[in-house]
C-alpha cells in the first residue's frame, strides 16, 4: 500500500504540485525571517564577533556596545597582573557627527578607537594588515563599503566628525553596526574626535586576550572577585555578543515589533501551507474510501496519506532549500545581512515538515468519517 502513496503522487503530479510549492513558499518565508532577523540583530555584536579578543571589559551593566561608559585607565594594569593575560588592547567607543557633502546634511556615526598594529584584536577578522597600517595616518577612516553611498563620498575623499578633519583611507566589509554608521580609526584619532573633555585618557573597553582561552571563565570569575569596588565588569566574548544581541532583540521597539511581524507571517504561511496540502491529499479521499469499502483497513489508508504528506513536505522542502540559498548569496553580494546557520536551518526544515504531516493528519480525520455508500455514487 505505500508503494500506492509513490504512484499516486507521480500519476497526479499536478494535483499535489500547489502544496509542494505551498510547502516550499513556506519555508522559503520561515527561513528568511530566521536569516534576516540573526543577521540584522547580529550587527549589533559584530565589533565583537569580527574581534579576538577572549574576554571583554567595560562599566558595570552595559547592556550593548553603544551603551558604554569611559572606565579608569588604571584598569588596564590591573588586568595585566593576571598571570592567565597575554595581551591587553583599550577599545574606544564614541558617537560623532558626519558632516560630508553638504547635500547629505549630517550623518550620526559611530567612532570606533583601535589599535592599529598588525597583531591588534579588535576587527581583526575584518581589517587586514595593510587596511591598518593605513589607521596610522591622523586623521585616517573606514567605513564599510555598504556605507560609502550613504555618505556620499569615496575612498579618498575628506569630511568632518565632531568639527575634526577626516579622510577616508579605506574601505572593508562586515562592519556595518546596527543604528548607524561604523567609523574605524586609531586610537590616536579617536582621542583627537572626542568633544568629552571629562574623559579625557580613559577608554570605553578593554579587550583581553588570554594564554589560555580553556580557563576563560575561571579567568573573567578571578578578575571579577579581585575588583572589590566593582570600577568594572568582565564579560565572556560569547556572553558579552549575545548580551548585546538579547538588548536590541527584547529591550527595544523595533526588535519587538519585528519579532512579531515575524511570527505573523509564520501564522499566515503555515494556514495557508495547510489548507493546501489537506486539499490535495483530501482530492483523493473517494478512492481511498473505496478502498475501505473493499476491505482495506483505515491504519493502511493512513500510511498512505502519510506518505504521501511526508514526500510532498520533503519536495517542497529541497524547493524551499534551493531558493533560500539563492537568495541569501544575493543578499550577501548586496552587503543586505543575513546570517544563517545549520541549528536555525534544521528547526526551520523540521517545523515546516511538521506542517506538512500535521495536514495529512488531519485530512485522515475527514476519510475516517466519511460514508463509503455516498462515495461510491
Amino acid at each position: 500500500m505505500v508503494a500506492l502513496a509513490r504512484k499516486t503522487l507521480i500519476y497526479e503530479w499536478r494535483r499535489f504540485l500547489p502544496a509542494a510549492l505551498a510547502v516550499a513558499f513556506s519555508g522559503l518565508l520561515l527561513l528568511m525571517q530566521a536569516a534576516l532577523i540573526f543577521g540584522i540583530f547580529n550587527s549589533a555584536s559584530v565589533y565583537i564577533r569580527a574581534s579576538q579578543g577572549d574576554l571583554w571589559v567595560g562599566y558595570p551593566g552595559t547592556q550593548s556596545i553603544e551603551l558604554g561608559r569611559p572606565i579608569s585607565s588604571e584598569t588596564e594594569m590591573l588586568l595585566r597582573m593576571d598571570s592567565n593575560v597575554a595581551q591587553v588592547e583599550p577599545f574606544q567607543w564614541l558617537d560623532g557627527d558626519w558632516r560630508g557633502p553638504a547635500s547629505r546634511g549630517g550623518v550620526s556615526v559611530f567612532i570606533s578607537g583601535i589599535d592599529p598594529r598588525a597583531d591588534g584584536l579588535m576587527f581583526a577578522s575584518a581589517l587586514s594588515g595593510e587596511l591598518r597600517q593605513r589607521l596610522l595616518e591622523p586623521g585616517g577612516v573606514i567605513v564599510d563599503r555598504a556605507d560609502l553611498d550613504k555618505l556620499g563620498l569615496n575612498v579618498g575623499d575628506n569630511a568632518t566628525i565632531n568639527r575634526q578633519r577626516v579622510r577616508i583611507v579605506g574601505v572593508a566589509a562586515g562592519l556595518r553596526a546596527l543604528g548607524g554608521v561604523n567609523i574605524v580609526t586609531s586610537l590616536a584619532t579617536a582621542r583627537r574626535l572626542d568633544s568629552d573633555t571629562a574623559a579625557s585618557g580613559k577608554v570605553a573597553y578593554y579587550v583581553v586576550r588570554l594564554n589560555d582561552p580553556l580557563s576563560t571563565e575561571a579567568t573573567r570569575m578571578r578578575l571579577s572577585s579581585e575588583v572589590g569596588t566593582k570600577r568594572f565588569a568582565v564579560w565572556t566574548r560569547d556572553e558579552f555578543a549575545q548580551r548585546a544581541v538579547r538588548y536590541w532583540m527584547f529591550e527595544t521597539g523595533a526588535g519587538l515589533g519585528f519579532l512579531f511581524l515575524a511570527v505573523v507571517v509564520f501564522l499566515v504561511g503555515a494556514v495557508i501551507t495547510s489548507q493546501t496540502l489537506m486539499s490535495a491529499v483530501a482530492g483523493s479521499v473517494r478512492e481511498y474510501a473505496t478502498l475501505h469499502a473493499l476491505g482495506v483497513s483505515f491504519r493502511r489508508l493512513r500510511n498512505v496519506v502519510l506518505e504521501q504528506a511526508s514526500w510532498v513536505g520533503t519536495i517542497g522542502l529541497l524547493i524551499g532549500g534551493a531558493l533560500s540559498a539563492l537568495i541569501i548569496a544575493l543578499a550577501r553580494q548586496q552587503d543586505v545581512p543575513v546570517d544563517l546557520d545549520a541549528l536555525t536551518v534544521l528547526a526551520c526544515g523540521v517545523l515546516v515538515m511538521g506542517i506538512a504531516l500535521v495536514s495529512g493528519l488531519m485530512a485522515v480525520r475527514a476519510l475516517r468519517h466519511a460514508d463509503p455508500a455516498t462515495l461510491l455514487r
